[in-house]
């Protein structure tokens, strides 16, 4: 495959710096640190380029904080400024051609993917294939090999000064708290979603070329094969565990071959062949959000904007599924209708 070369002046331009303010700004405008950066704009682009183009960027200390939902992990979180911009200036150059070189069944973190996406494609599979091999990688973000993921990106990059930023980036994760040096890239970085990308991106090509499987699809760190032979799963699960072991240093947490008609956990959903159903977790947590959005309603301590979005994610989730009992139970549409009336 061609390497990519001369990006950093495209990265570095300040009308790219501007539009990586914009998206990095999205919906928090409001916040004190946007609204300092916004204040005087064009100095501190100016300043940001500047420290690119003289080779002395680093990045920034890391603040942590742990989530619970939809399971235990620690989220790493670095400034708006300068770090923050950096990122989404990186990928607005590195997005198409890293996106392009992904399979179509890759559905995390890429437009005109996501969960619904990868959800509608399970149910493809599902309809036409009795069996299914459901695999997740263990503790993939903080397992994720500095010198496994630098190797990736040389091949796919030639560019010597987008490349020793690279580099940078990723080994700043060795001074995060409790870090294994060599390891993890921080969830919470908008440029460790293309890394994790990146790396099992390896693990696609391998499952397609090499395994030649055509039923397989991928979210992030779990992926579902299907075949009409559970022996012939289970020999791609050995042979799945091997290349992740020897080659990108990754271990799995599960693998499962079970009939589809079983039921397929996967994207906060549970997919048979004929209807989907909402997972209970991810049902329990719509619950959670719905009453604490009456609560806020109810105290006034919620902007009618702000909950006509929750609720319109939350419809969304539901509507996905067979879930019109669950939606009812809630009286969602009730609710709706009500924060409707406030915000037309």
């Amino acid at each position: 495959m061609k390497r990519l070369g001369n990006l950093w002046s495209r990265i570095t331009a300040i009308e790219n710096l501007e539009k990586a303010f914009r998206l990095a700004a999205r919906e928090k405008r409001w916040q004190k640190k946007v609204r300092k950066v916004e204040e005087r704009l064009g100095e501190r682009l100016l300043e940001l380029q500047r420290t690119l183009e003289s080779g002395a960027y680093r990045t920034s200390s890391y603040k942590t904080k742990v989530i619970y939902e939809p399971k235990k992990r620690t989220i790493y979180i670095l400034p708006f400024y300068p770090d923050r911009i950096l990122h989404h200036a990186v990928m607005n150059v590195l997005e198409p051609w890293w996106d392009g070189m992904m399979i179509h069944d890759s559905y995390a973190c890429r437009a005109g993917k996501g969960q619904h996406a990868g959800s509608r494609r399970c149910m493809e599979w599902a309809r036409r294939y009795r069996y299914v091999l459901k695999c997740d990688v263990s503790k993939f973000y903080p397992s994720v090999d500095h010198a496994v993921l630098k190797s990736i990106v040389r091949r796919k990059l030639k560019d010597p000064k987008l490349l020793a930023l690279l580099d940078e980036i990723i080994d700043s994760s060795n001074s995060c708290p409790g870090a294994v040096q060599g390891k993890n890239v921080p969830i919470g970085n908008y440029l460790s979603q293309w890394f994790g990308n990146l790396y099992l991106n390896e693990l696609d090509t391998f499952v397609k070329q090499e395994l030649k499987v055509k039923p397989y699809e991928r979210y992030c760190d779990d992926f579902l094969l299907f075949s009409d032979d559970k022996a012939q799963l289970r020999e791609w699960a050995d042979r799945i565990e091997e290349f992740l072991g020897e080659r990108l240093k990754l271990a799995l947490s599960k693998r499962e071959v079970f009939p589809v008609t079983q039921g397929i956990d996967f994207l906060g959903y549970r997919h048979f062949p004929d209807y989907i159903l909402v997972r209970k977790s991810t049902a329990l947590r719509v619950k959670r959000r719905v009453a604490s959005i009456r609560r806020q309603i109810a105290r006034g301590t919620v902007k009618w904007k702000t909950a006509q979005g929750q609720v319109a994610s939350a419809m969304g989730w539901l509507g996905h599924a067979n879930s019109k009992h669950l939606s009812d139970s809630l009286r969602l549409p009730e609710l709706k209708a009500e924060i409707d009336g406030h915000t037309a």
